[in-house]
């Protein structure tokens, strides 16, 4: 938080140098705004690649050693 705080202060004073002092509100607000829009961008690029169409496996390898595994536990055990 103190990173952002830092940046929006730089922002701020970089705004009131170029556009004199009576426009401290307006940036500020403008500036406060970035965070939800960064924020957003940032949701939608997590989304579409959260919901990408996936290479589909094959699951022959996972099957066949299930079936090795269900076989071995089903074998009758030795008494002792």
């Amino acid at each position: 938080m103190r990173m952002v705080n830092l940046l929006i202060s730089q922002l701020f004073a970089v705004a009131q140098w170029s556009l004199g002092a009576g426009s401290e509100v307006g940036m500020g607000a403008l500036v406060w705004l970035l965070i939800p829009f960064v924020a957003a961008v940032a949701a939608g690029l997590w989304g579409s690649w959260a919901g990408r169409t996936r290479k589909v496996r094959n699951d022959g390898p996972e099957l066949d050693g299930y079936a090795r595994f269900r076989a071995a536990m089903e074998k009758p055990h030795s008494g002792t």
